[in-house]
């Protein structure tokens, strides 16, 4: 077997006011594959993310990005390495045009000129906003803004790519176009959400955490179909969907 692009071995963590989020967490994720996490709030989810690009460190275990040791002497690289773009695009979305924020990343490591250009022109490409590039980002909408959100985690030619609720506050158009981008990129995906459909649609393995602990962890379509596993971790497919 390959070196897993995401390699999470018994990780434990506890924040100062002593709540225990995670209790000896393992999770491996290879390259090319899109995974979904999926778990009730509370689960630890956000927890595990903010691990995976040093934010946060771990109380006890590792995590290693295709072998690289996620510790204070790499955090640098490791987070070229790991793009995450949050829930909220406005989060990441700060500099006066889509060019500049999409450029911000790779300039910061050093990229100038016409190779900085190129870098910029080719993950707005990648997320269809080539035509926006010269736009103050507050003037999109919510969609097209994550979008360029994505494009500035892109622009850093990330090994894998972490969506915490990617399709959260979209409209079902934008819902879909969004589905379509992802499956389009050519990057391992990690995608946390509560919208189990769209786990279905563009993950073909999902892992469910649950009190800090991996509850299950198979083939998307297996897990959505067992009810007993659903309603014991508080996920809830929508009325009348059949895979």
């Amino acid at each position: 077997m390959s070196i897993p692009v995401l390699d999470v071995r018994g990780l434990a963590f506890a924040y100062p006011d002593g709540h225990q989020a995670l209790f000896g967490v393992d999770l491996h994720v290879h390259r090319g594959e899109r995974v979904a996490l999926l778990g009730p709030n509370g689960a630890g989810k956000t927890t595990l993310v903010l691990h995976l690009n040093g934010i946060l460190e771990a109380g006890a275990g590792s995590v290693a990005i295709s072998g690289l040791p996620v510790v204070p002497e790499h955090h640098l690289e490791i987070r070229r390495r790991v793009g995450i773009v949050f829930q909220d695009p406005d989060d990441q979305l700060f500099m006066p045009t889509v060019r500049d924020d999409v450029a911000f990343g790779p300039a910061n490591l050093g990229l100038r000129g016409d190779a900085l250009a190129a870098r910029v022109d080719s993950a707005l490409a990648a997320v269809d906003m080539t035509g926006y590039a010269d736009r103050p980002p507050h003037h999109l909408s919510f969609g097209q803004r994550r979008r360029v959100a994505i494009a500035t985690v892109l622009a850093m030619e990330p090994e894998i790519l972490v969506l915490d609720e990617p399709s959260s506050n979209l409209d079902p158009t934008s819902r879909r176009e969004l589905g379509e981008l992802i499956t389009s990129l050519d990057v391992t995906v990690l995608m946390v959400t509560h919208d189990l459909p769209f786990a279905f649609q563009l993950c073909e393995r999902s892992v469910v955490l649950s009190d800090g602990v991996v509850a299950a962890d198979g083939r998307t379509r297996e897990l959505l179909a067992d009810g007993a596993l659903l309603r014991r971790h508080r996920l809830e497919l929508p009325w009348g969907f059949s895979g």
